[in-house]
Formats: C-alpha cells, structure tokens, sequence
C-alpha cells in the first residue's frame, strides 16, 4: 500500500478506514424497535448480490449461533424462485446503495414489505430507507470494502441481540484492532501473481471469505480468481490446477484438517501454496472480518502491480444502464 499519508486511490483510503468505521458501527446504538422485530419472525431471509450476498450468507450463520432459523438467498433467486415465505417471516436486505445500483435488490425489497414480511435493511448512510441500519457513506470504488465489513460487523451485533453469546460487545470491540493489523501485517505479501489462476479456499465461513476474496481480486486487479470451499474444490473442481496457477489456503477454522490436507495435496500437484492464518482471538465467524481485509489488501497489490485502476470494475458493456435494469420493480 502506497504511504498512509496519501492513499492513491479510492480503494485504498476505504481499506484504510476500516478499523475507524468499525469502531465507530461497534458503538452505534441500535434501535430497540429493530431487535424487537427481527425477535418476532418465525424464519430470517437474508438476501443480497454479489458481495452483499457474501455478507447475507455469514449474517445467516451467525443468527444460527443464535440459535434462530436463518437463510441467505441471493436477490434474483428471492425475487424469480422465491422460497415460501409468511407474514411471521422476516428478510433483511444487504444492499449498499440501497437497490439504486441492483434491481433485482429493489424488487426483493418491495416484494417483502408487499408480502406483509418484517423488512429491515443494511445499507449506506443517507440512504433514507425506513428501518435500516446504516454502514458508512457511498463508496467511491467498485470494488467495495468497507461496508462489507461494516455490514458484518453489524449483523454480528444483531446475531447478539438475539441471543449469540459468542458475540458480546466485548468480543465485537476487539474487531477493530484486529483490522488494523490485518492492514499493517497482511500476512499475503508472498503471494504472487499466477501466471493463469489464482484459487482461494477454505471450511465453512473461510469458504465465503474466500469467494469474497477472489471478487475482489478480480475487481481490483483485473486477474482471473476463484473461490472454493473446501470440499467442493476436492470433488473434482481442483483436477485441472496446474503449476501456472497458485493456490491460497485459508484459516480459521479447519475442524477436520481437511483444509491443510487439500492444502498439500496441491502442493504434490506441483501447484504452488501460500497458508493465511487469521490469529486475532476471535470465534471463526468474526475472525473472517480481518481475514477478509487481508485479501482486500492483497488485491489492492495486484491491481498496482498491474496497471489497473481498481475504482472502475463495471465499464463498457458491463456497465449497460439496460442490463443493470432487468429485474427491476
């Protein structure tokens, strides 16, 4: 990363601010009203796209460590293949431009409060939406950061509302630090460009992180990345890998050992292996926090190292006003 004192891009001061924001989100009060509602609901949809869904998908298990029934279903899936659902369901929606930018975010938005759901929202600030919670304020690069992390931090807190003890106000303050030394010791300095595919993978929640983790880098950078759970990845998916690619192994947690065992069979491939151990004293779940800031970290590399400008990912016929469109309300 360029010096702390002029961040070059827009990705890199959002980077930088993380540990801020998130200090700043782990003391913002929380509207009893919220809780109250989230408390009513027989069953939690947690929808989102993209990296939203990412966040959906970690928010679901962690309202399972609250011992509620919770699911993550991306916005297109909730809108086109809508699961049953009922007025003593509940369904947050992720979305930090509030649906301006995703359509299909918007209808699954108007869909639930149409179907008589208890709705809330996660969104940026000012976003006005009626019962959200707000991140941080619109991000000026693509490749979102910090209210990823920001959105995590605040279902954590929700999670903990309902009843998840493994993430007291105690536990949540210690995220911030942990942040900031993911920023300053990434630990994914050896990590080197592949000259084909970059694989990140891992157990469980590391499985998100790890999808969370090659958006980025393909965002930012520009270079082909994918991301695995673990024992996807072992049922025929890591077959092709080759001594061209690179492969990135990520903990915590490994409860079986299969992450390591994939790890070095990988490596008898030929197929070159970097290790990420996240070590701040956190349960799993929030320890993909700072683990997801160190690969933050390691796109913002790639992309330097590239060329690429990493605040503009969606361009030419990507960005199609018409194609961004479809699906919307």
């Amino acid at each position: 990363m360029s010096d702390a004192t002029q961040p070059a891009t827009a990705l890199e001061r959002a980077i930088r601010s993380q540990p801020d924001e998130l200090e700043r989100l782990a003391a913002q009060p929380i509207a009893h009203d919220l809780v109250e509602r989230l408390k009513q609901c027989h069953r939690i949809w947690l929808v989102g796209t993209g990296t939203s869904q990412h966040a959906a998908e970690l928010g679901a298990a962690m309202f399972h460590e609250a011992g509620r029934a919770a699911q993550a279903v991306s916005s297109m899936h909730f809108v086109n293949w809508a699961p049953p659902v009922g007025p003593s369901d509940g369904l947050i929606l992720i979305s930090h431009n509030a649906g301006e930018e995703t359509a299909y975010a918007s209808a699954a938005y108007a869909q639930a409060i149409n179907a008589g759901l208890r709705v809330l929202a996660i969104t940026r600030r000012g976003a006005g939406l009626p019962a959200s919670l707000e991140t941080v304020e619109k991000e000026r690069s693509h490749t979102y950061t910090v209210s990823y992390t920001g959105a995590l931090l605040l279902l954590a807190r929700l999670a903990a509302a309902l009843g998840a003890e493994a993430f007291s106000p105690e536990t949540v303050a210690r995220v911030p630090q942990a942040v900031r030394d993911a920023i300053t010791k990434p630990a994914t300095e050896g990590i080197p460009q592949p000259r084909r595919l970059l694989l990140l993978f891992g157990e469980g929640p590391a499985s998100v992180t790890a999808r969370e983790g090659a958006l980025k880098v393909r965002e930012a950078a520009r270079l082909p990345a994918e991301g695995y759970d673990v024992e996807y990845l072992l049922h025929g998916s890591a077959v092709p890998l080759r001594p061209e690619d690179h492969v990135v192994a990520l903990f915590p947690p490994d409860t079986d050992g299969l992450v390591q065992a994939v790890a070095r069979a990988a490596e008898a491939e030929g197929v070159g292996v970097t290790r990420v151990l996240e070590t701040a004293d956190l349960p799993a779940l929030l320890a993909q926090i700072p683990l997801t800031v160190r690969l933050q970290v390691l796109a913002l590399r790639f992309a330097n190292e590239r060329g690429q400008d990493p605040d503009v990912a969606i361009e030419r016929a990507w960005a199609d006003e018409r194609l961004w469109a479809i699906g919307a309300p």
